[in-house]
């Protein structure tokens, strides 16, 4: 499934996996949030409450497409966060993971914190 997440500077499209998480967000679009940012990541709520998964990482690869449960909030790393160790992208908590961003995903520095966020089918 691929979805499409945009804002007034651009947008990026993702590919997600087969996971229950990723099931509940295709099932809720499209969804509309504010954008919020730390460090090289966007993340914003979504009004969903997935539980956590077995295969949750708090470390992940920029790019990835990630659930934040304990903010019901999509979390999309493309670089180091205020936490991260050297260059890597540790999220504030495990998350689930949903996918990947498809293509750079440093297309997402220009999301500022207060945009409108949609995520929709692509």
């Amino acid at each position: 499934m691929k979805i499409r997440i945009s804002w007034p500077a651009g947008h990026v499209t993702a590919t997600l996996d087969d996971t229950p998480t990723a099931a509940t967000l295709v099932a809720a679009l499209p969804l509309q949030a504010t954008a919020h940012t730390w460090g090289e990541e966007v993340y914003f709520d979504t009004g969903l409450t997935p539980a956590l998964e077995a295969d949750a990482r708090q470390v992940v690869d920029p790019g990835t497409v990630a659930f934040w449960t304990e903010g019901n909030a999509l979390a999309l790393p493309y670089g180091p966060t205020p936490i991260s160790r050297d260059h890597e992208s540790r999220l504030a908590s495990p998350c689930n993971v949903l996918g990947r961003i498809d293509g750079d995903p440093r297309a997402l520095a220009t999301v500022r914190g207060g945009d409108a966020v949609r995520v929709q089918r692509a």
